[in-house]
């Protein structure tokens, strides 16, 4: 990349407390992390279309940065995941809500025309799941 070219997005990021915990949700919606990245620290993967998901142990985060604090109220970001249909949304949801997950919101028609969903990941981080009507 030369000096004068524009940054390019790369990758998404989550500090997470339990790696095996979110690669096992994230591999749930389709994401193919590595086999054997269960027990490892930090883990990453190509998503379809171009970016990264990289998740990193909290305690790795605060080796190279000791301040580090992960973050306490509500979350700011969410991830996104577009289904094939609304029934496949309504599928997924249920799902992930029969194996623990939190439902934050239970697939719903939006006015703005998608079937839509939320369900938390393990560490609370809104996934939005959405197909369009």
């Amino acid at each position: 990349m030369n000096s004068t070219s524009a940054p390019r997005f790369s990758f998404v990021g989550l500090a997470v407390s339990d790696v095996a915990a979110s690669v096992a949700f994230y591999r749930r919606l389709g994401v193919e992390f590595p086999e054997g990245v269960d027990g490892e620290a930090h883990v990453e993967c190509q998503l379809p279309g171009g970016p990264m998901l990289v998740l990193d142990a909290e305690e790795t985060i605060r080796s190279f940065h000791p301040a580090w604090q992960p973050p306490s109220g509500g979350t700011r970001s969410a991830l996104a995941f577009r289904c094939g249909s609304p029934a496949q949304v309504d599928a997924l949801y249920g799902e992930l809500t029969g194996a623990g997950y939190h439902g934050e919101l239970k697939p719903w028609d939006a006015f703005w025309g998608q079937r839509y969903a939320v369900v938390h990941d393990p560490d609370g981080n809104g996934v939005d799941l959405l197909a369009p009507l």
